[in-house]
């Protein structure tokens, strides 16, 4: 049975998961967590340096541990990695603990959010462009998958799309 008071933000990296997730909270009055954060402060290590260490095998393990725990709380707003669909462990949780948005951008605009962060590892090589076409290919049926609601973020304030949000879910 889904708790409808979760809210569960999934989406590629630059469409704005974290910004929107912590106003989304605020509106809201429940607790903001992203799970990139949580694992960085639980593990004392930045994403790039997990990556680097255990390889993306090794991240989606702990990515995986962390989604499972903080799903289970009550009450909150999660911003999941842009990757936390990949599990299918992941995917039940999400859709059986709260509601699923998902927040979509174009590719013009997720080149453009997140070309000048170095804490993108997966875009850390010569094309990122292209890793982001194929990352779009892979996941974007998973992400529709999982959604209660997909939400177009692109050349849309914060403010547009928590108001949206609301609106769909009944707190207008």
């Amino acid at each position: 049975m889904a708790r409808t008071n979760n809210i569960f933000l999934v989406g590629l990296m630059g469409a704005g998961k974290t910004t929107i997730g912590r106003q989304l909270a605020k509106r809201l009055h429940l607790q903001f967590h992203d799970s990139d954060r949580e694992l960085e402060q639980r593990t004392g290590a930045t994403i790039p340096l997990i990556f680097e260490i255990e390889g993306e095998t090794g991240f989606r393990v702990r990515e995986e541990r962390m989604i499972d725990e903080l799903t289970r709380l009550d009450g909150v707003v999660l911003a999941t990695g842009g990757g936390a669909v990949l599990s299918a462990n992941n995917r039940t949780h999400i859709k059986q603990r709260g509601r699923v948005i998902y927040l979509r951008a174009p590719l013009e605009q997720l080149l453009e959010r997140t070309r000048r962060d170095r804490n993108r590892p997966l875009l850390q090589n010569v094309d990122p462009q292209r890793k982001l076409e194929e990352l779009i290919a892979v996941r974007d049926p998973l992400y529709r998958q999982v959604a209660d609601l997909i939400i177009d973020t692109d050349h849309r304030t914060v403010r547009h799309v928590v108001n949206q949000i609301c609106r769909h879910l009944g707190h207008a």
